[in-house]
């Protein structure tokens, strides 16, 4: 037995519409052992795309969360090392064979973290609040879960130490402001779904200078303003996610009160 093999590493990807961004994803991942995608019912071409490849398991689950529809496609991997890919990110040659070369020889590390080359309309951002984003997608289940009271920007919990991968992940994030506009909206309501189960009250004064604080801290003090006319609007409308976050946290809140008067 070569006890110098790396260890097998299934792939997972959890989807929804992505016609656009599955062809490029999948031709692209032929060192992995299992390459499972959860799907949430997509309506677009991901299905056929997805079983056009001989070494994909298109798996479709109801999608309740993030964390819920990752924790979903761990239980279904076959192996212990997980890689999670967005379908809208890309391995480049010298982080594959730094993945692969670093778990052949790892004995300490239980994840490992990677850094993020962030793409909008196919130009690289350099700042924009982006520039010292770092994930983690590389982990032995048996090691790592992820955190359920988190319905997005969800918290993978490690047991065990955490290295940091030198090559970055390329993030083709967003196609136009649109695309952009469309993601910020989802995270900020599922955010303030995320709240309202806490607990969390809204806030008048922080409905408008947390936003506020959002944008001026990502353009000025995080340099966004260096990435041009891209970074103002990659700042707007991460500080306008915020906004949304609040303002649908007052809807529930509001509807909560109003059912609650009715019963009484």
């Amino acid at each position: 037995m070569n006890l110098n093999l790396a260890p097998k590493i299934s792939v997972l990807v959890i989807t929804l519409n992505e016609e656009a961004n599955m062809q490029a994803l999948l031709v692209d991942l032929g060192f992995a052992d299992e390459i499972i995608i959860v799907d949430s019912c997509s309506t677009d071409k991901t299905k056929s795309i997805a079983q056009s490849f001989s070494n994909v398991r298109f798996i479709e689950n109801r999608f309740e969360n993030y964390s819920s529809q990752r924790n979903f496609a761990i239980s279904q991997a076959k192996n212990d090392w997980i890689l999670f890919l967005d379908a809208d990110e890309r391995l480049t040659p010298a982080l594959k064979e730094e993945i692969i070369e670093t778990l052949r020889t790892n004995k300490t590390y239980s994840a490992f973290l990677f850094y993020r080359k962030f793409m909008f309309e196919n130009t690289v951002l350099h700042f924009s609040g982006l520039q010292t984003d770092k994930i983690l997608r590389l982990f032995d289940k048996n090691f790592a879960k992820y955190s359920s009271d988190r319905l997005v920007h969800e918290k993978l919990t490690v047991n065990g130490k955490i290295g940091v991968f030198k090559n970055k992940l390329l993030h083709y994030s967003y196609s136009g402001y649109k695309c952009y506009k469309s993601k910020a909206t989802r995270y900020g309501k599922l955010k303030a779904q995320e709240q309202f189960i806490k607990k969390q009250k809204p806030s008048f004064t922080l409905h408008f200078l947390h936003p506020s604080y959002n944008f001026l801290y990502n353009y000025f003090i995080r340099l966004g303003f260096l990435d041009g006319k891209k970074g103002i609007t990659i700042c707007y409308l991460n500080a306008y996610s915020v906004f949304v976050r609040y303002q649908e946290l007052k809807l529930l809140w509001d509807k909560k009160n109003i059912i609650s008067r009715k019963n009484i």
